[in-house]
């Protein structure tokens, strides 16, 4: 079956949304809300991912992402996999939670597209009627708008704030500035009509025609036979044997000693762990590169790792 393309490149900005499967809620109460922002969280450490912004909905979640490295797809595998593990047995479910493939937006990130994309996010409770005419913006918990009126020491670390505050004009990350932002999004929620977000909602990219002529060149050397064009993940793995590589050379061992090894060693089980922190490599693939046996046996010896330090302490 043909599959949409996914450009991926280092710096890459995107619009990212995708709905529950049948339009059922993806967040059923706060925790399940706040088990998203922590996968989320941890998918940007793994990746180095920078959120601009985000905003949870009933039954779908739109966020705007920067790709410092061209990992958008490793790192969407592992955040929509892990969230649907987390929800399912929290809730004594299975199966899908995601409906189809995410949408993935590429935004120019200069002429003012990234701020357009950003108000679209933010201002989606509004539309929604999640919030009533008369309550501020900020009321709404679950979106990052909230995030940007608070002191940066209080912001998430992987929210980053000063590129749409540079946008809408703010040079500092100041309490003016903050308040500046404000009245900023008070002016644009009132003046909103929805036209302006067609091409937003209905196009693959939102930017000048340089940047969609540059996107369709890519596109063009890109076409393969199973769908719109190859997806790339050799970013992600290639980060994974330079981890492999350096354990290696840390412990003084040689490849082969992987081999010869047994598969629970402490040393495997201490690179494992790693791996499983720093990419969004499965536990199969760890097994294979590591000879650990399956990916079910590397599950458990750091699940068993990190009980027996929690016991510890």
């Amino acid at each position: 079956m043909a599959r949409k393309l996914r450009i991926q490149y280092p710096g890459a900005i995107y619009h990212i949304m995708n709905r529950g499967d049948r339009r059922e809620p993806i967040f059923k109460d706060d925790e399940d809300r706040q088990l998203f922002l922590k996968s989320l969280e941890q998918t940007c450490g793994k990746t180095g991912w920078q959120v601009h912004a985000y905003c949870l909905m009933p039954n779908h979640f739109h966020f705007v992402l920067e790709t410092p490295n061209a990992n958008l797809v490793a790192g969407m595998k592992w955040l929509l996999g892990t969230y649907t593990g987390r929800f399912n047995r929290r809730h004594k479910l299975s199966g899908h939670l995601f409906g189809g493939r995410y949408k993935a937006l590429v935004v120019d990130g200069s002429g003012g597209y990234l701020k357009t994309v950003c108000d679209y996010v933010h201002l989606n409770p509004v539309r929604a009627r999640l919030i009533s005419r008369e309550e501020p913006l900020h009321r709404f918990r679950w979106s990052s708008y909230p995030w940007y009126l608070q002191r940066p020491a209080r912001r998430p670390a992987w929210l980053r704030v000063g590129r749409l505050l540079g946008e809408t004009g703010i040079p500092r990350d100041s309490a003016a500035g903050r308040r500046q932002f404000a009245a900023a999004m008070a002016e644009r929620r009132a003046a909103e009509s929805g036209g302006e977000y067609q091409a937003l909602r209905r196009g693959w990219c939102l930017g000048g025609k340089e940047f969609r002529r540059e996107l369709l060149a890519q596109m063009l050397e890109r076409m393969g036979a199973s769908h719109y064009g190859e997806e790339r993940h050799e970013t992600d793995e290639e980060k994974a044997q330079r981890l492999v590589r350096a354990e290696l050379k840390r412990r003084g061992w040689r490849e082969a000693e992987l081999g010869l090894r047994r598969k629970g060693d402490a040393g495997k089980v201490a690179m494992a762990r790693r791996l499983r922190a720093e990419t969004t490599m499965t536990f199969q693939w760890m097994a294979a590169r590591l000879a650990m046996g399956s990916g079910s046996n590397v599950a458990n010896l750091l699940a068993a790792k990190q009980k027996a330090e929690q016991i510890k302490t």
